[in-house]
């Protein structure tokens, strides 16, 4: 059977290419071991379902596991909590019944009694729960349930009046029969799931949300998983890539997302035709081809942004003002981007959360600014200008990016240069390289001082700096920083592009030599 990488990035590994996840289920089981009520809250695609189908046959012969989704339960079963009683009932009886053993693990006239409650809709929570009481009370094994997908269910009240009588039965477990442990799973994590329900004060606040156990496993891939799935893809095919170049590149594009990492080896496993290799162009390749597909990740970032527009401001401000913001999880607005997976913190701050999505938040600003944005046009009309035997000419580029920033914008103010200059040369430069090239900012040195803008086109890389001038001393550190990023990337040239309102300024391009670099200065 031919295996393959899967874009949720965990599944069967006698399918699949995957990460090894024994550590991850070794954790989560000693949480079920201790009989613990968690939430698995994480991004869109970050392998929450594939983590518990793992989980559930990991768990198999200590527990039984009773393993289902929400999408399986309509709208219409959630009209009351007598329709919803039946359906639960119905979904919970059919998971245990397909199971070949499990259905034996429990008393006959038991799973009777759920199938009654499953047949009639008119018997509501309580009669369920007690069913449900009594089948934990009977099995053989204690009794695991996980639900997944509980954000579907969310927003009424019959899932809030269900997580109420599923938290009495759980704290009273030393009393009365129950699930031996709990687990859900879902983007919106306990704490922020309640902003989803009616919002009644006495059920805002109610006891469903204080019971869930801390979730601190990172479910997502380091370097070495990553590294470890190509080896085990290299001992099939045999290409002779460099693994641990290939894994780090892929980490430094992605940092782990799960749904990024698998959907990057997809591309190139399955598409070889578009010279997709396991090199650093072919990834550098794979990435382009992932920014422009349609996928429900991206499509599903573009709605969040529409529903919380002071995420999308804060999100504007950090990648085009190079704004900073200490990070905390009190903060409702950082709260919510992390749940999201858009935003991370690191070292203190409030960054985004991975390369991919900021060029592609980078993507969506700049396209609603197109028609306003007139260095666009003007490179647009003359983009063919710029390459040359196929490659990209970065010095006719900052040649004439000169020319036109010197014509439209020389006499603006500081404070707007500050706001727009790297919105302004990110218009520019986008029509050029559109199609065949990318460029990232790289979050390290953003900030409102400095940015670096690195731009990948057919496999070659071009460093450029961006700095609002400060002075003939800050300018020299500017030279040695830019120097010492080259050494990062093992080149031998890049650009500094210096936006100057001294009044005695002179515009122009000056090339100089540091350190064994050569650095084309750009004045604006």
């Amino acid at each position: 059977m031919k295996k393959y990488f899967n874009v949720t990035g965990v599944c069967r590994p006698d399918i699949h290419y995957m990460v090894d996840l024994n550590t991850r289920l070794k954790e989560m089981k000693k949480s079920v071991d201790a009989g613990e009520y968690f939430v698995i809250s994480r991004a869109r695609q970050y392998g929450k379902t594939t983590i518990l189908r793992a989980l559930s046959r990991y768990l198999y012969g200590d527990y039984i596991v009773v393993s289902f989704s929400f999408q399986r339960i309509s709208a219409a079963d959630f009209e009351n909590e007598n329709a919803f009683s039946s359906a639960f009932a119905d979904i919970f009886l059919r998971e245990i019944l397909n199971k070949k053993r499990s259905g034996t693990e429990f008393q006959k006239a038991e799973l009777d009694r759920l199938q009654r409650i499953a047949d009639i809709r008119d018997t509501g929570l309580r009669k369920l729960f007690l069913a449900l009481s009594d089948l934990c009370g009977t099995a053989e094994r204690p009794v695991v349930l996980m639900v997944d997908e509980i954000d579907s269910a969310s927003n009424n009240q019959v899932f809030l009046d269900f997580l109420s009588q599923l938290r009495d039965y759980f704290l009273n477990r030393d009393e009365t029969p129950t699930f031996h442990s709990v687990i859900l799973a879902g983007v919106y994590d306990i704490r922020n799931l309640k902003q989803r329900i009616r919002p009644e004060t006495e059920h805002r606040y109610n006891s469903p949300w204080n019971i869930a156990a801390d979730f601190d496993i990172d479910m997502s891939f380091s370097r070495a998983d990553i590294a470890g799935m190509l080896l085990c893809y290299e001992d099939d095919h045999t290409t002779g890539m460099d693994i641990k170049m290939i894994a780090d590149l892929i980490y430094s594009y992605t940092s782990g997302y799960p749904y990024l990492v698998s959907r990057i080896c997809k591309l190139i496993d399955e598409h070889p035709a578009e010279n997709l290799t396991w090199s650093r162009e072919g990834i550098v390749e794979a990435v382009k081809i992932l920014l422009q597909e349609p996928n429900t990740l991206f499509d599903d970032m573009i709605k969040k942004l529409e529903d919380y527009p002071k995420l999308r401001e804060m999100l504007y401000d950090i990648l085009f003002h190079g704004k900073s913001y200490p990070f905390t999880l009190y903060n409702h607005v950082m709260n919510i981007g992390k749940m999201f997976g858009f935003l991370k913190e690191e070292h203190g701050e409030t960054v985004i959360a991975n390369r991919i999505f900021e060029t592609q938040l980078y993507n969506l600003f700049l396209s609603e600014e197109v028609s306003e944005g007139l260095g666009y046009q003007v490179a647009s009309l003359d983009k063919n200008q710029f390459i040359r035997d196929g490659m990209l000419n970065m010095d006719l580029v900052m040649e004439k990016f000169l020319i036109y920033f010197t014509d439209i914008y020389g006499g603006y103010t500081e404070k707007f240069v500050e706001e727009n200059g790297r919105r302004l040369f990110l218009l520019y430069i986008k029509p050029i390289i559109n199609g065949t090239g990318n460029y990232y900012v790289e979050a390290q040195t953003r900030n409102q001082m400095r940015t670096d803008v690195v731009i990948d086109y057919r496999g070659k890389q071009f460093i450029v700096e961006l700095k609002i001038w400060r002075g003939e001393e800050y300018h020299k550190k500017g030279e040695q920083q830019l120097a010492e990023y080259l050494d990062q990337y093992h080149l031998k040239k890049g650009y500094l592009l210096s936006f100057n309102f001294n009044k005695t300024k002179q515009t122009g391009i000056n090339t100089i030599q540091y350190n064994g670099k050569t650095i084309v200065e750009v004045m604006v």
